[in-house]
């Protein structure tokens, strides 16, 4: 197991890279799934993960330690790259929020993903830490959006407004009700095709509010 060690987007606990962690994560997923996080205990984590229970605290210092590493290994493939370079055009701007927008629906609406918000809405009034944890790696990346955004407007690219309405409503230009009906089970999962077009009507659609035009 690699020494190397990385905190959780919340803070919360220390967790290993490589493949122990991934099987830890996979086991506690799949437990939090079918016990919900109040009835899933450390020792049934290790026991589904095929490690000693002195591995796991070893891994991990507590059971909201492993459900943040749960969350934030989704989140992390939905982030925007860190060091992303400032647009100096519409068109780099476009391609960035077009690839982005693309990322975000298809990884959310993942089986997976789907189901692990479904879970927090449903632990949300006994476990309040599933709940916190999902909005604070939903924080993140909303965030890191709002930064191009600020960035964007810096270098000339975007009209005036103000970055988090605008980042608010690329969401929900990019959404409309697709997550709320994937989350009650109404719209199947959709297609790299339908996932492409709407990425692009939500980039054209916020750009024909706030480009104003520019270049």
């Amino acid at each position: 197991m690699s020494n190397t060690k990385k905190r959780s987007a919340a803070g919360v606990g220390l967790a290993p890279d490589g493949p122990l962690c991934d099987r830890i994560i996979g086991a506690a997923f799949g437990t939090f799934m079918a016990k919900g996080y109040a009835g899933t205990s450390m020792l049934e984590i290790a026991t589904r993960a095929k490690i000693s229970k002195r591995d796991l605290y070893a891994a991990f210092p507590s059971k909201q330690a492993v459900l943040l590493a749960c969350i934030t290994s989704r989140a992390a493939r939905m982030r925007l790259p860190p060091d992303l370079p400032a647009p100096t055009s519409c068109e780099m701007l476009a391609t960035t929020l077009r690839v982005f927008g693309a990322t975000v629906i298809r990884e959310v609406c993942e089986p997976a993903a789907t189901s692990m918000y479904r879970f927090a809405i449903a632990e949300a009034e006994q476990s309040p830490d599933v709940a916190a944890a999902l909005s604070a790696n939903r924080f993140v990346n909303r965030h890191a959006l709002e930064e191009l955004l600020v960035r964007a407007q810096a270098a000339g690219v975007l009209g005036a407004g103000d970055p988090p309405r605008m980042m608010e409503q690329y969401f929900a230009l990019l959404w409309g009700d697709l997550l709320v009906s994937r989350l009650l089970g109404a719209a199947s999962i959709p297609t790299r095709v339908e996932i492409e077009r709407r990425a692009a009507e939500a980039t054209a659609g916020f750009l024909k509010l706030y480009s104003g035009g520019m270049s």
